[in-house]
């Protein structure tokens, strides 16, 4: 069983100069396919269950689903909750067997924010798992907008709260579908100043490979989440299998096809990460 915590995959990953993929799941497809994309490649993979896939599957399958694939796979798997925004979301997913959890209190003040993921981190440490926590607001392509990581409230905000990583804003955002952007790099380096801990990239889609992958091997960011880029590797591939054949109604064919195609577009992010 390799199964893992966040903690697990990311203290050798920043001690060695890599990052480790948060890959945001929404059903069975594409976690099956993003473990085997990691045995591929050797390297750990963490599976993350948001709040859309959470709206569709329930947590405690979720959690089911994730350790099946992880006693199976010869990488560790880190099952993350990602996103939980109450202590009651990610004391459920804690019950359901996952082994990290992201307490996000982004959207509050400071010291709220800073009560709250401590709680969580300490409830998380006393059952052997990891706590991700977010300071800085990472905004969403076309909604609502980013609050860039003050680094002097970073530093508050790591120190205060015992997070195993922590999420920054700095110029990334959600749901971005081009890699036309790219993050600011003397926010970065100002926040690692003042910090001794993991760093974590939400909406890493947008983010340039080129630029993931030095970031990834030359600084404490250790974790780049990415959905939107492999959603749309999967939809294609669907779209693909769907038009291929307009009398196919059976969804397991269906979907089978979306496997290989899926397998490699995550092998290919999944080489942005470290150094060629």
């Amino acid at each position: 069983m390799t199964l893992a915590t966040l903690a697990d995959v990311l203290t050798p990953a920043r001690a060695d100069g890599y990052a480790v993929a948060g890959l945001v799941c929404l059903g069975w497809e594409d976690m099956r396919a993003y473990v085997a994309a990691a045995e591929a490649e050797e390297c750990p993979v963490i599976l993350q269950a948001g709040p859309s896939c959470r709206a569709h599957t329930p947590l405690p399958v979720l959690g089911a689903m994730f350790r099946n694939l992880a006693e199976a796979a010869s990488v560790p798997v880190v099952a993350h909750l990602d996103h939980g925004y109450t202590f009651e979301d990610c004391k459920a997913a804690l019950e359901s067997g996952f082994t990290s959890l992201m307490f996000d209190g982004s959207r509050k003040p400071l010291a709220q924010n800073i009560d709250e993921t401590a709680a969580i981190a300490e409830m998380a440490h006393k059952a052997g798992i990891s706590c991700e926590g977010e300071i800085g607001f990472v905004g969403y392509d076309q909604g609502e907008a980013s609050a860039g990581t003050d680094p002097d409230e970073a530093a508050i905000f790591a120190r205060e709260t015992g997070v195993d990583a922590m999420a920054i804003s700095v110029g990334n955002v959600h749901l971005q579908t081009d890699q036309s952007g790219g993050l600011d790099e003397a926010r970065i380096a100002a926040i690692q100043e003042v910090t001794d801990v993991a760093l974590v990239i939400h909406g890493g889609s947008g983010v340039p490979a080129a630029q993931r992958r030095k970031l990834a091997t030359s600084t404490n960011i250790c974790k780049f989440n990415i959905g939107t880029e492999l959603r749309q590797a999967f939809g294609s591939a669907l779209r693909a299998s769907i038009n291929s054949d307009p009398a196919r109604f059976d969804r397991v064919a269906i979907l089978k096809d979306t496997h290989d195609p899926l397998v490699e577009a995550t092998r290919a992010v999944l080489r942005t990460m470290r150094a060629p």
